[in-house]
């Protein structure tokens, strides 16, 4: 019998490179997103290639009845939900001087409470069986907040905030719930060109970029292995542990370098708002326009058992230089 898996988020992007993802290993899928043509097709698609059933539910995750009733539906018409992954979000590019509280509030509902209302519709159905996964999709930016991109930042520091809250209420709870969270790097998804900008150029990711497919496989691996966290990526990698480091020398290095490095030289479209408060028409699929400049793999998928062994070779490094500095200076 398959397992069945719901993904928000997943008519394009990384939604869209993690529900091929888990169709791939068969699994049946609900599928949530707003634009219904692409839902629809996506669907569609994945059906077709892959032999699995799949239900497009149009949903805005914003709204927790909505989540609830598409949670709903896919237990009726597929089964019990086995893996719930959260990767729904909307940003705007702009400074906070720019900003209004319509945009600040859409973009931490979407992006925020969008998780929270997926992790609460999942978990109020896997604990009375007493099983089940949830996978939140976070990023390098929740540890290290860039500017221009405050709405999204400070959205996904605030989702782990609330999954390290549930987590130790699911331990307390004795409940064989696996809750996990897979730190993004910058990915090549459409969420470039449709996303709502007031800079007056188009916005662009910063290298390294990777492809969907490589955060889909880092979600996958994190619903069926038993991992706190997974980091995904080299620049994931230096911007959490660098900013435990030097985060006031992050400061300067950002505002110095962040704001071209996130920018085109074309400019943007005249629709400011994107798809903020509506979903945009058009044939988007997983990958944005950086295929060119863009990598297919990641060697690097730094979870949780490697941290130990990062901090424990760090503090040796330290001791060894220490012994050799001591030598020298006795010398």
């Amino acid at each position: 019998m398959a397992k069945i898996a719901v993904v928000t988020g997943a008519s394009a992007g990384v939604g869209r490179a993690t529900a091929e993802e888990f169709a791939r290993h068969g699994y049946d899928l609900g599928l949530i997103a707003r634009g219904e043509e692409r839902l629809e097709n996506t669907a569609s698609e994945l059906s077709r290639t892959y032999g699995i059933r799949a239900l497009p539910l149009r949903c805005d995750v914003a709204d927790a009845a909505a989540v609830e009733r598409a949670a709903d539906r896919v237990e009726a018409e597929l089964g019990p939900i086995d893996v719930w992954v959260n990767v729904a979000m909307a940003t705007v590019f702009a400074p906070v001087s720019r900003l209004d509280a319509a945009e600040i509030e859409r973009g931490t509902k979407v992006t925020y409470l969008g998780q929270v209302h997926g992790m609460m519709a999942a978990l109020s159905r896997m604990r009375w069986r007493n099983r089940g996964t949830i996978v939140n999709v976070g990023s390098a930016l929740a540890y290290r907040s860039v500017p221009l991109q405050a709405v999204y930042c400070g959205a996904k520091a605030a989702i782990r905030g609330f999954v390290d809250s549930l987590r130790s209420e699911i331990i307390h709870d004795k409940l064989d719930i696996h809750l996990t969270m897979v730190d993004l790097p910058a990915v090549n998804t459409p969420q470039f060109d449709w996303a709502a900008n007031k800079m007056g150029r188009k916005a662009r990711p910063v290298a390294p970029i990777y492809q969907p497919e490589v955060p889909a496989r880092a979600i996958y691996f994190a619903a069926t292995h038993r991992r706190r966290e997974v980091w995904v990526g080299t620049s994931t990698i230096k911007a959490i542990l660098g900013n435990r480091v030097a985060p006031g020398l992050l400061d300067w290095y950002l505002a110095r370098t962040a704001y071209k490095g996130q920018l085109r030289d074309e400019p943007s479209s005249g629709n400011s708002e994107g798809n903020l408060f509506e979903p945009v028409a058009g044939d988007f699929s997983a990958h944005g326009d950086f295929d060119k400049q863009s990598r297919n793999l990641s060697v690097e998928m730094f979870t949780d058992r490697h941290k130990a062994a990062f901090w424990v070779g760090t503090l040796a490094a330290l001791a060894v230089g220490g012994v050799a500095l001591g030598r020298r200076l006795r010398a």
